[in-house]
């Protein structure tokens, strides 16, 4: 696991599955995700895009992380996952933003690609969440049991990605082909924390909701995601996102088969599919993609 007595001391990080033994201090660079010991954020405001049991009436209070564990070469928001853009928080004045997001009336604190800052988070939420909000912890799914295990109790909602199950598209795709055994564990360890969803009032308060982008011409490695989710668990236990806003951009010279749309052919198989499982969720349309749903990473919120 991690042992560190403070978010600005330097120590080797193996919080992800890379375990790339990088060392945590004040600069960036280091390791794959680039990211320094204290928490780098690019955003924190109202988001309304997310799933209605997340962003309510009036938006989930979401903080977007800086530096990623992985490595999509579709990443939409390679400004913050790759190249190092954000503002170093203390513990206090992330918890302040909590505060202010709470202030504006958010429906919940997420926390988005949290994974490279547990070391901090665990600390930061150790105290009293501001309007006792529930905690999102939405992430790519690329985590390690061990490390999750220190957040339980800290963390409400979980909402990881399962991109893939087959190790070749992980690799191809996310420079990762451990991903899908990595990704099973830990949504596995996140159920085995918050059990079945509850929801009060259309809001999700406590579970597990699983994501999975469709990617072009990847409708069956979806099929196998849902297939592996509706064998995982009970019916209704977890609620399944099937999304849509697959936008062809990032770096994609060496994957030319995913410099188009998502087809609404695609969709209509994988929704087909989804129904044909009796798996719980949403749907996300098509007019949900493109460059206009991508957040503006301009430190809005952080000061």
């Amino acid at each position: 696991m991690f042992h560190v007595k403070h978010a600005a001391d330097r120590f080797v990080c193996r919080l992800c599955p890379r375990q790339c033994g990088a060392p945590r201090d004040g600069r960036r660079g280091e390791g794959f995700c680039g990211m320094p010991a204290l928490p780098v954020c690019a955003r924190a405001a109202l988001h309304r895009w997310e799933e209605p049991c997340i962003s309510g009436k009036t938006g989930a209070g979401t903080v977007f992380f800086s530096g990623c564990t992985l490595g999509c070469v579709f990443c939409q928001n390679r400004s913050i996952s790759r190249e190092n853009f954000g503002k170093a928080l203390s513990e206090d004045e992330l918890y302040a933003v909590f505060g202010r997001l709470a202030d504006q009336g958010a429906s919940c604190i997420e926390l988005v690609t949290p994974t490279q800052f547990t070391h901090a988070l665990v600390r930061v939420l150790a105290r009293p969440i501001p309007g006792g909000l529930p905690v999102v912890w939405n992430s790519g799914g690329y985590e390690r049991p061990e490390v999750l295990r220190a957040l339980e109790g800290r963390v409400d909602v979980y909402l990881p990605d399962l991109k893939y199950v087959a190790p070749a598209l992980a690799q191809r795709y996310s420079g990762a082909a451990d991903y899908p055994e990595a990704a099973k564990a830990a949504i596995l360890e996140m159920y085995r924390q918050r059990g079945p969803v509850r929801l009060e009032g259309g809001l999700l308060k406590s579970g597990v909701l699983i994501r999975h982008l469709i990617l072009p011409g990847q409708t069956r490695e979806a099929q196998r995601v849902m297939d592996w989710v509706a064998d995982s668990f009970p019916p209704g236990a977890v609620l399944f996102s099937l999304m849509a806003q697959y936008t062809p951009v990032g770096a994609l010279d060496g994957c030319p088969e995913l410099r188009r749309p998502l087809r609404p052919s695609e969709l209509r198989a994988a929704r087909a599919y989804m129904e044909s499982l009796g798996l719980a969720g949403y749907v996300q349309e098509l007019d949900s993609c493109g460059e206009g749903f991508i957040p503006a990473f301009d430190l809005t919120g952080l000061s």
